[in-house]
């Protein structure tokens, strides 16, 4: 067949472009906001997904087409099952169960319709998805759902490990500083205590390789907040760079929650005063055990501060039920609420939240910015170390809650962010960065402007079909 240079220059309408996002929350997101997008600006939408936490096509508008891959796949060879040494191994495995399915329903796709696709738009997770495109010949543009400050820590970790910065070899380095990766530690690139050494090289070697063989990458970030990092990956890669985020905030509503929301909470928090609630999350996957939970409720009591707590109802190790200590509810009445899940774009919007504890997945972290919140950090693995160390050294819009999950430690922190002058000065912070994010997305922002960029690419992309 003649390839997309050789025919005649189709319009928006005419072309369809193909994406494929990893099945979980944090990553299902931004690739359906990314489809608003492009769908915004006249193209087709086709999204390719896994029977395993399926986007809903009823919430989509006309236009968008899903096509469900490896149907006949357990799900319980793609669910993670527990510890984040088991989510590893699962970004692995969906990538070598659903690689051949894959490759079946794009050639059926392929086949059926009229006319080559633009592009595949593919997770940077799943290598093995963009290889089945391009062998048969059609070109892929990359999603990193993270900030460029981790793809930039990527990049640069198969050098660390060659100079044996990496794995680490004495706890006492774990605060040494990483040469060009400022203000990055050797702690922040040991991504979870059960992953082994092998299967992080593997996942990160994949995360890059799919970067650098693709016609460009996607990032959801902005430029005024990521400017050097960006720069530095342009340089690194070789391949176009699209900052075009926060993409929540340019496609509103294309938001697919994976779990029920409780609404309830936003008219709860109608009824506290200006910047004064706590909102407590810690995302979709990450989880504490029974005594953490205990902890962090008696330190969110004895802190006086008002407050919205998520607690996933999977959220508690080892745990069939969420066990709150006994006399806590009686203790936080009236100023204290917790939920199983919130719609936390528009909790983070809410005028009456002032702080935002958060795991720092990235999703978390750029709303949390777009709404100008400061931060208490508390990572738990993969990026979120490397996001609480930006919120904390380079923005300055937060800080880590460092040390045991202890009751005096999580009331201090509460404080310090409601009370001190050092939370005024992180409010004052934050509420900068989000006029910045503000701007980006506005006509003739940056992030505006890298969406037209993005665009003309995909529409002058040839396909070899």
């Amino acid at each position: 067949m003649a390839s997309a240079a050789n025919k005649a220059p189709a319009s928006g309408s005419d072309r369809r472009v193909l994406l494929f996002p990893l099945p979980f929350q944090g990553h299902i997101n931004p690739m359906l906001q990314l489809a608003a997008v492009l769908h915004a600006r006249g193209l087709r939408v086709t999204i390719f997904h896994s029977a395993f936490n399926a986007p809903d096509p009823a919430r989509r508008p006309a236009g968008y087409r899903f096509v469900t891959v490896g149907a006949s796949v357990p799900i319980a060879d793609l669910v993670p099952t527990g510890s984040h040494g088991n989510f590893a191994e699962a970004l692995l495995r969906i990538n070598e169960r659903l690689e051949a399915p894959f490759e079946d329903s794009l050639r059926e796709l392929l086949l059926e319709e009229e006319g080559a696709p633009a592009c595949l738009v593919v997770d940077s997770n799943l290598r093995g998805m963009q290889v089945v495109a391009h062998r048969l010949g059609v070109p892929t543009l990359v999603l990193r759902t993270g900030a460029a400050a981790c793809l930039l820590a990527y990049m640069a970790f198969p050098t660390l490990c060659d100079k044996g910065v990496l794995p680490p070899q004495d706890h006492l380095q774990l605060s040494m500083q990483l040469d060009g990766l400022h203000p990055l530690q050797q702690q922040d690139m040991v991504f979870s205590a059960t992953i082994p050494h092998e299967t992080m090289s593997t996942l990160i070697e994949r995360i890059v390789e799919s970067s650098m063989c693709s016609s460009g990458v996607i990032i959801n970030t902005f430029s005024d907040l990521e400017d050097a990092e960006l720069q530095k990956i342009i340089d690194g890669m070789g391949v176009p760079v699209y900052a075009i985020g926060p993409l929540h905030k340019i496609s509103l509503g294309a938001q697919s929650s994976l779990l029920a929301q409780d609404r309830t909470c936003l008219d709860w928090l109608d009824k506290q005063e200006v910047g004064s609630v706590l909102f407590v999350s810690f995302g979709s996957l990450a989880s504490m055990d029974q005594e953490e939970l205990l902890e962090t409720a008696w330190g969110l009591a004895n802190s006086r501060m008002p407050f919205l707590w998520v607690i996933r109802p999977d959220s508690v190790q080892d745990s069939g039920k969420i066990g709150l200590p006994d006399g806590f509810e009686e203790e936080v009445r009236g100023r204290g609420m917790v939920v199983s899940w919130a719609p936390q774009q528009e909790v983070l919007g809410h005028q009456a939240v002032g702080g935002f504890w958060t795991h720092n997945g990235w999703n978390s972290t750029l709303e949390s910015i777009s709404e100008g919140v400061p931060m208490i950090c508390r990572p738990h693995f993969g990026d979120q170390m490397i996001n609480a160390r930006y919120v904390q050294e380079v923005w300055k819009i937060g800080f880590v809650l460092e040390g045991k999950m202890d009751r005096d430690n999580i009331q201090s922190s509460v404080k310090k962010l409601f009370c001190h002058e050092e939370g005024g000065e992180l409010r004052r912070r934050a509420n900068n960065l989000k006029d910045k994010a503000t701007r980006c997305i506005k006509k003739g922002g940056s992030s505006q402007t890298g969406i037209d960029l993005l665009v003309n690419c995909i529409m002058a992309l040839p396909s070899s079909i």
